[in-house]
């Protein structure tokens, strides 16, 4: 049989070593993916829960694009926030709305040079 070629009759011997019930966990995720994908012929939502740290990620690198394509900071406020919010915030006494804004912008600095590692290698 060619590899790749499995079809729904053939059998496939999975073995599962589990080193302790938390440590179960994962693999039995990964079980539960491959019967739903294979019972389904797709993904089932509910088995990939969303990762509330991708926003912020997804944000981060936009603001990465905009800083690298010479966006300036109250540039970025208004692509965030609107420009009305802007022009009542940015230079009133409140320095909230630009301290975020500065956050933003080094947080992403920082992901550009190297932060992404720590994103890749979380469990």
């Amino acid at each position: 049989m060619i590899a790749g070629s499995l079809s729904r009759h053939s059998t496939v011997r999975l073995r599962f070593c589990f080193d302790g019930v938390t440590r179960a966990e994962p693999g039995v995720l990964s079980l539960q993916r491959l019967l739903a994908l294979h019972r389904h012929g797709r993904f089932g939502k509910m088995l990939y829960p969303r990762d509330p740290a991708i926003a912020r990620g997804v944000v981060l690198l936009r603001v990465h694009d905009a800083l690298s394509d010479g966006a300036s900071l109250r540039d970025l406020a208004c692509a965030m926030v609107g420009g009305d919010v802007v022009e009542q915030d940015w230079g009133g006494p409140s320095d909230s709305l630009r301290s975020r804004i500065r956050r933003l912008a080094r947080q992403a600095r920082e992901m550009a040079l190297g932060g992404y590692k720590e994103l890749l290698l979380r469990k």
